[in-house]
């Protein structure tokens, strides 16, 4: 071949040959999902489509429709996203019965109710997470888009015609989610499971390497692990959309979810363990204390002890059985380690702890290795709804209810026949862009111009292409959507930054909604324009709701999580006990924003800590008959005095420690006293925060 190629006059550079060829080879491989992407939405929507034309449905673009916003880049995410789907899909077809019923032939009453039950869908939207939280916003936006219809153009909702149109916009919706689930499952499976796993096991070994390097002999400054911890929360609180993904990828992990859940909540407990120890050591950094540390990092396993390597994750993502077993050994001994002093049961408790939190991790570790021996796994009781904060969601409700309200009075008053479908896209976008958090309005406004692409390419489709070739062929017609759909989802796939989601988003949505595949396919240039009008209408009133009303800052989310954390810890002071304290604490840490400085998080860590002292307090005070004492110092704390609080804690810690003589209750004692400790440790660190309410 190199002799033919000189004879001819050309002498090949080989490295230019092997550097080219490699260079094509990686733009293949990055190249290959986003196509597939491309590829798979197409044959989704084309699929949904055949369906609906061959059952003879009377809008089969809303199947198309259904399938392109099912059909998201992560397979898993799309997959569970499909069952929530049609459960919102069905809530809402029999809510927009009910509502027609109540409502006959009362235009400005029907509205008003569709007004009602966006803002409910919104606010249990936000309250819900991630694929949940998508159900109940198509629970809201289903009854717009059937009540839309049943308005028509002037009048009341058509109450005859409700139930049937309920029941054909459902199905139609329906099988866009059954293509698109038939599609996904025959291309892929996804690889959430292992990304989870993989994340799972860099915090967990992040956070032992983290506390064995603060209990060691020259530990790092209290501050240099503060920012250690802030980023290792931020990853712990990335972690829950990635686990409802890994629950789409497969049934099994769906009825062991309370387990996924203790991995998060275990993780936030070693921190807060972690942090009490660095806490202690900074403020009683004696020779003797130091000392005790470094006796207690002896008694750890060396495994636990060395700074994790790659071969070392790759074990705990294999088979975390050996790790579990460790820290578990672990916590028994250091439970069962008899203590001189209370610093030293104060620093053996908070390390128990702290491995019984990595344990709980290990035990998420072992359901996503599928490990045959896996532990046995602590049961979660009654799964409950986590609230961090009420008044997000109740903004979201109320910006629902205006909009919604806005829009529909505006049709009421001009008559505009598009007015009907600028409702509808207006309660789609107040309602699904609100999950958007503080990114709401760019989001509409990025939404906007993917819209405004959409239109100049459907039109260019609709006028200019199909009636041209004559797409009276199905083959045909999948063909030329086709050209559009695949790069769009390619983009989508291979977009970063927010802008470029955002915009690629809108285009995937309504590049269907506008071209309106009917069977026989028509052109009707005025229906056109007018339907694109209504869809820009609907969604500018959106973007002015977002604008006018725009969700809870991030600084004031911040203050109101650590004022409602002070609340409830003084409410817990108080006797009003809390059986899942430390779940509701870590539900705050996990929506804490990202702006929120390590002093912050530094308070509701200390907040959670300081509770779980208190409820432990209050269980020693009973049995050893100190109730009253103990009495004076919650009263102290639950009136914002910090001071008193610590010198009465002192007092009580002097006569523990004069008092009890025989070694049972001496040991016993002991923990007392490492409680009260930790206690006045955290309530003279953050006292600010302790006193004034968590104000800054």
């Amino acid at each position: 071949m190199t002799d033919a190629a000189e004879k001819l006059g050309w002498s090949p550079d080989r490295s230019a040959v092997v550097r080219w060829t490699a260079v094509l080879a990686v733009a293949g491989r990055a190249a290959g999902p986003p196509l597939l992407f491309g590829l798979r939405l197409w044959a989704s929507v084309c699929l949904a489509l055949f369906v609906a034309y061959r059952l003879q449905l009377d809008n089969p673009y809303w199947a198309g429709t259904s399938a392109s916003i099912v059909c998201l880049p992560e397979v898993g995410a799309s997959l569970r996203k499909s069952w929530f789907r049609m459960v919102g899909t069905l809530i809402g077809a029999v809510m927009s019965v009910v509502l027609t019923a109540c409502c006959p032939q009362d235009r400005v009453l029907f509205l008003g109710a569709l007004a009602v039950w966006g803002a409910a869908s919104a606010l249990t939207a936000t309250l819900l997470r991630n694929f949940a939280a998508y159900s109940a916003a198509l629970a809201g936006y289903t009854v717009a888009i059937i009540g839309g219809e049943l308005l028509g153009a002037v009048g009341g909702p058509d109450a005859n015609a409700a139930f049937l149109l309920a029941v054909t916009r459902a199905t139609e919706i329906c099988i866009g989610i059954a293509c698109a689930g038939l599609v996904l499952l025959a291309t892929d499976l996804g690889g959430a499971q292992r990304r989870l796993a993989s994340v799972i096991a860099g915090i967990s070994t992040g956070i032992m390497a983290g506390f064995t390097t603060t209990l060691g002999p020259s530990g790092p400054a209290p501050f240099d692990t503060q920012a250690a911890r802030r980023d290792l929360i931020g990853r712990v609180g990335a972690l829950d959309p990635l686990i409802d993904v890994t629950l789409g990828e497969s049934s099994e992990f769906r009825y062991h979810q309370p387990v996924l859940q203790r991995t998060v909540d275990g993780l936030l407990s070693a921190l807060a363990s972690w942090r009490a120890v660095a806490n202690h050591l900074a403020r009683r950094s004696s020779d003797r204390v130091r000392h005790e540390a470094a006796s207690l990092l002896e008694t750890l396993p060396p495994e636990l002890r060395s700074s994790p390597t790659e071969d070392a994750l790759q074990r705990w993502m294999a088979d975390p059985s050996d790790a579990h077993r460790m820290c578990d050994a672990a916590v028994r001994r250091l439970i069962a380690l008899p203590a001189g002093t209370p610093s030293l049961r104060l620093l053996a408790d908070e390390t128990a702890m702290m491995l019984a939190g990595i344990a709980d991790a290990l035990n998420g570790l072992a359901l996503l290795a599928g490990v045959p021996a896996r532990p046995a796994l602590r049961p979660r009781g009654v799964v409950r709804l986590r609230v961090p904060d009420w008044l997000p969601a109740l903004v979201n409700a109320g910006r629902a209810f205006a909009t919604i309200g806005a829009v529909g009075l505006f049709w009421i008053v001009t008559g505009w026949p598009g007015g009907t479908g600028a409702i509808i896209f207006a309660t789609i976008a107040v309602i699904l862009l609100e999950l958007r958090g503080d990114q709401a309005y760019a989001a509409a406004m990025l939404f906007m111009v993917g819209i405004l692409l959409d239109v100049v390419i459907t039109a260019i489709v609709s006028f200019a292409v199909l009636p041209g070739l004559g797409t009276e062929n199905f083959v045909a017609f999948s063909l030329v959507i086709g050209l559009c759909l695949i790069p769009i989802g390619a983009l989508l796939k291979q977009a970063r930054l927010p802008w470029q989601i955002g915009m690629m988003t809108a285009m995937t949505m309504t590049f269907i909604p506008f071209l309106r595949p009917t069977n026989p396919m028509t052109y009707d240039d005025l229906h056109f324009y007018n339907e694109a009008s209504s869809i820009v209408v609907g969604n500018c009133a959106a973007a002015l709701a977002f604008r006018l009303l725009p969700p809870i800052p991030p600084r004031t989310r911040t203050r109101r999580l650590l004022s409602l954390t002070l609340r409830d810890l003084r409410r817990l002071a108080q006797g009003r006990m809390r059986s899942d304290w430390e779940d509701h604490v870590h539900s705050r840490l996990s929506v804490m924003p990202a702006s929120a400085t390590p002093l912050q998080r530094a308070q509701l860590l200390a907040a959670l800590s300081a509770g779980s002292e208190i409820i432990r307090l209050r269980r020693f005070a009973q049995s050893l008959a100190l109730g009253a004492d103990l009495g004076r110092i919650l009263a102290a704390i639950v009136g914002g005095r910090s001071a008193p609080a610590v010198a009465d804690l002192a007092r009580l810690d002097a006569a523990l420690a004069l008092r009890f003589d025989q070694l049972q209750e001496a040991q016993y004692a002991l923990r007392m006293r490492s409680s009260i400790l930790a206690l006045s440790e955290n309530l003279t660190e953050h006292a600010d925060y302790f006193d004034a309410g968590g104000s800054q």
